[in-house]
């Protein structure tokens, strides 16, 4: 991975309180559910963003990015693809500063929306290993 890359996760990270996470699972072992618990320890402000639960991780979680009533630093998400360019319209609506799109998803048109938004936009990488790898190497 290039120097730019990981200057580019500095940069959306190290300013980050808050992350809305699309798709959070209330369901222990999944990845929606461990990354958003990692993130909680490491500190940051969690939203889970699910209508089918009514709280994850003991916090409650809201049907849809629109119906959060405070900034969002990045929107974390964990939905097919398909799904990702209304999230991305979503996240530029409600003014998030990035998208993050999670390992295995990758979206052209959410890029697209996301990028003409002014987001930052990151796609096919996870966010909690990012994370990780960056405090490992004392760069947060």
């Amino acid at each position: 991975m290039t120097e730019r890359l990981w200057d580019e996760y500095r940069h959306i990270l190290s300013g980050a309180r808050t992350i809305a996470v699309v798709g959070a699972s209330a369901e222990p072992g999944k990845s929606a559910h461990e990354i958003p618990a990692y993130l909680q320890r490491k500190g940051f402000r969690v939203i889970p963003v699910n209508p089918h639960h009514s709280e994850v991780l003991g916090v409650p979680a809201v049907p849809s990015l629109l119906d959060i009533g405070e900034p969002i630093d990045i929107v974390d998400v964990f939905r097919p693809a398909p799904e990702t360019p209304d999230v991305a319209r979503d996240a530029v609506a409600i003014g998030a500063r990035a998208l993050w799109l999670q390992l295995g998803i990758v979206s052209d048109r959410a890029h697209e929306i996301a990028e003409s938004g002014g987001l930052s936009i990151v796609m096919n990488r996870c966010l909690g290993a990012v994370h990780a790898e960056l405090e490992l190497a004392g760069d947060i």
